[in-house]
């Protein structure tokens, strides 16, 4: 029981993992791109605000008949879900920039790329890294549903417990579920504080 719950733990960590990677990866240079154009920003956050109303198991459902079962799928579909919460906080970090700030910036002079490492990215940094616990957190939680397309996971001790009646392995895998995703919070969190300190 232990073998494959550790199998299934890691399985599960590199789901949600490869999803938060794929949503940073899109989320955050998204957000840095449209957070200046008022038209384009709208439209950008609405349609990631639309993706957040998307259940994961539907959005499942749908890449199902183009992407079939396994991990895939199940990596974009979280890493849609993880989407949201990057961008907006992005998004609300670009827009937090004082008037002194970008007053500061503008009397020294400062060029696009110095005054985005120098100012825009230390302002923007520990709202980022809040939307990154967050979508972290949904991560580890949702790719529970990974096990319905084949994807494996934690999921598949859960849906085992349930199936066999095994109480004692539905908690274990449950627990380690709470476990993963209350360690993640932990340790983003620990960054959040960080860069806060840091501003």
């Amino acid at each position: 029981m232990l073998s494959d719950l550790l199998a299934e733990a890691g399985t599960h960590l590199e789901i949600a993992g490869a999803a938060l990677a794929i949503a940073t990866a899109v989320g955050v240079p998204l957000a840095l791109l449209t957070a200046k154009t008022r038209f384009v920003r709208a439209a950008t956050l609405g349609g990631v605000g639309i993706a957040r109303s998307l259940p994961t198991i539907a959005v499942l459902a749908l890449l199902l008949p183009w992407l079939g079962v396994g991990r895939l799928p199940a990596i974009l579909a979280l890493a849609l879900l993880a989407l949201p919460p990057i961008a907006i906080s992005v998004d609300a970090g670009m827009r937090s920039l004082s008037t002194a700030q970008s007053e500061v910036a503008d009397a020294l002079g400062l060029g696009a790329r110095t005054r985005f490492l120098r100012v825009e990215l230390p302002a923007t940094t520990p709202l980022a890294l809040a939307g990154l616990r967050t979508a972290g957190v949904e991560c580890i939680a949702s790719a529970t549903l990974a096990t319905f397309i084949g994807g494996g996971g934690l999921g598949d001790g859960i849906v085992r417990g349930l199936q066999t009646g095994n109480e004692t392995l539905l908690l274990l895998t449950a627990g380690t579920v709470a476990a993963l995703a209350f360690a993640v919070d932990a340790l983003l969190s620990l960054l959040v504080r960080s860069a806060e300190a840091g501003t």
